[in-house]
């Protein structure tokens, strides 16, 4: 039987996550309260993901609730915030209840590892789309822009890059993947990692950062925008999966973005925490790949130089 967008919401949205200290009232009156803690500031971001722009269209209902509140969650991670609450608005051709269920189960599951509730949204009748808003906390003056970034400054970059680029290129038939990478690269882009255990790192020791959602030569390039300065890159840096590297497919990790590792900017006189950090988790390195210039950007491929000035990354309408 058909529901109303009021019973959906009572059956599968009405507690889901763990609730913030921050938040003075949820789900189930016009509007949600929240507080901002004194000494804190509020960060927050909104993504929207259509079905076949942003996901396959058969891709698992949990799959497009974990990856509509991660994607969400890196922008946070690359501010420096710690996530607190997030708001869902939900758009749905019809009411499927096994859909329904599998997705709430989905987002209670990704709400709940990483320990935010959701307060509020809407629902409604329409193309499948998920737009979800996401609020994190701050210290005073400790967030990260993309807009800090100097010559001479290292440029950084978490994980390995390339692996959901590769993914969607098997499912749209692109690209035939070794059977032994293929769950690996549908993984990353199915449930891309939000980096939220760099928030402390950033906030200390970072001049700018970005997440990667359309691909690192598009994203970097919106931080030398930002911060009015150029950079130059080194191919063989880039810390892709070693099938890239044998395939020379770097174009994956270059331009084909939803890997939402880290960009960041760091200053070179903090060389001794960036190995710090890696000592400390080998499971989110970060690899030096680069460093901030005056003006340009440039990547070193062995002895040669390619200009990247014009790059850029996904766009929608175009």
């Amino acid at each position: 039987m058909a529901q109303n967008e009021f019973a959906i919401i009572q059956q599968y949205f009405s507690a889901i996550g763990v609730p913030a200290a921050s938040t003075v009232l949820g789900i189930g009156d016009d509007a949600a309260v929240v507080e901002v803690p004194a000494g804190f500031q509020q960060v927050v971001s909104m993504d929207t993901l259509i079905a076949g722009v942003h996901f396959p269209t058969d891709t698992s209902p949990a799959d497009i609730a974990y990856k509509a509140l991660a994607v969400n969650l890196s922008d946070l991670a690359a501010m420096a915030a710690t996530p607190s609450w997030f708001l869902l608005s939900l758009s749905l051709a019809h009411t499927d209840p096994s859909w329904l269920e599998a997705f709430a189960d989905g987002l209670r599951q990704t709400a709940t590892e990483f320990d935010l509730q959701l307060i509020g949204g809407d629902t409604c009748h329409g193309a499948l789309s998920i737009s979800i808003q996401v609020a994190g906390l701050v210290p005073a003056g400790k967030f990260v822009t993309r807009a800090g970034a100097s010559p001479g400054d290292l440029i950084l970059v978490s994980g390995e890059l390339g692996g959901a680029g590769l993914g969607l290129a098997h499912l749209q038939g692109h690209i035939d993947l070794p059977e032994e990478l293929r769950a690996n690269c549908l993984l990353a882009l199915n449930r891309p990692r939000p980096r939220l255990e760099l928030t402390d790192f950033l906030r200390q020791f970072a001049s700018a950062a970005i997440d990667i959602s359309d691909g690192l030569q598009g994203d970097l390039a919106h931080i030398l925008k930002a911060s009015h300065c150029g950079a130059r890159i080194d191919l063989a840096a880039i810390p892709v999966i070693p099938w890239i590297e044998h395939q020379d497919l770097y174009h994956f990790a270059l331009g084909a973005g939803d890997d939402y590792e880290i960009c960041c900017i760091v200053p070179p006189k903090h060389r001794a925490e960036i190995e710090n950090w890696n000592r400390l988790h080998p499971h989110c390195r970060l690899s030096t790949i680069g460093e901030i210039t005056d003006s340009g950007f440039d990547l070193r491929i062995g002895k040669q130089i390619t200009d990247l000035s014009d790059a850029r990354g996904y766009r929608h309408f175009e």
